[in-house]
């Protein structure tokens, strides 16, 4: 028994195809309970024994997904990009729709599931080393995304600040002193002293006053300035974004502290961290995206990891 899934946010649509290509059966279920139940009332009235029913779909992820792997079905997780050339070769009209995308599916399992892999049987510990992983590196990029915008933010109105805090823009230092200076103005009303006390707050612990007495110069000294209302609006938007980096890096330090914990319990752990280069957060997302499963692939021209479902 050949299945197709096509995978939606709320709704899957299913088709049940037998061994010579008729189809069986077409719904479209909702995602969650009730849904798995449809499905699995679908196919208990064409199939015996769960493993005699082959499941395609375009993810390898997801609670539905996982609840039919469970369920004893064959599930294979076919590339979207294989998924289209291989509805090209039934239709030219380039006509796509979820229903016709599970009959795809179906018939395609049914007839070149040789060429594909069943989703892999990964351990509990490498799904969530995965989710850590993924969440840490899209962390990553967002507080990228937003530092990128205080650069171009004090490089229209306060250069200055950007010669005082050098390259680090996202570190302590310069957050703390963004914190207290986001406008010239404020910038060139602090003290040493008060530069330095912010400094120590920050977690500087040595130069503090070498440092607050750079920081001065720098901020004190003339520079081109905008007219004081769009100053005091380009403020605004700069303490909003270093509260959002702040609150970033924290989630960050947090977030690796449950990687590392995470990780260091894998097996394979100390094996990937003996390799070049691969340190804690590389380390993890090998593991996160390759997967446990010693069976998984055959060679290594098939160790490709299938893209994240839509959004």
């Amino acid at each position: 028994m050949f299945v197709g899934l096509d995978w939606a946010e709320d709704h899957h649509d299913v088709a049940v195809m037998a061994a010579d290509g008729r189809l069986l059966a077409a719904r479209r279920v909702a995602d969650g309970l009730a849904g798995l139940r449809l499905v699995h009332e679908l196919l208990a009235g064409q199939a015996e024994d769960p493993a005699q029913v082959v499941v395609g779909t375009e993810t390898d992820r997801g609670l539905f997904v996982g609840a039919l792997v469970a369920a004893g079905y064959q599930v294979y997780a076919v590339n979207p990009l294989a998924v289209s050339r291989y509805r090209d070769r039934h239709q030219v009209s380039g006509a796509k729709s979820d229903a016709g995308d599970a009959k795809v599916l179906a018939d395609l399992v049914r007839t070149d599931r040789h060429n594909h892999r069943p989703v892999a049987g990964d351990s509990d510990l490498a799904e969530a080393v995965k989710v850590l992983a993924r969440t840490h590196q899209s962390l990553v990029w967002t507080r990228q995304r937003q530092l990128n915008q205080l650069r171009s933010l004090l490089r229209e109105f306060y250069p200055g600040a950007l010669a005082a805090v050098g390259g680090d823009l996202g570190g302590r230092d310069a957050l703390a002193i963004l914190v207290v200076a986001p406008t010239p103005t404020l910038g060139r009303q602090l003290s040493q002293a008060k530069l330095a006390a912010t400094l120590r707050r920050a977690g500087r612990q040595r130069g503090a006053e070498d440092r607050a007495a750079k920081l001065q110069a720098i901020l004190g000294a003339p520079q081109l300035q905008a007219p004081g209302v769009v100053a005091e609006a380009y403020g605004a938007a700069v303490t909003a974004l270093v509260g959002v980096i702040t609150a970033l890096n924290r989630q960050l330090e947090q977030l690796t502290s449950q990687l590392q914990r995470h990780f260091d319990q894998h097996p394979d752990a100390e094996i990937l961290r003996s390799l070049p280069g691969l340190g804690l957060v590389l380390g993890a997302r090998v593991v996160g995206e390759f997967g446990d499963d010693p069976t998984r692939y055959h060679h290594p021209k098939h160790a490709r990891p299938m893209p994240a479902p839509p959004r």
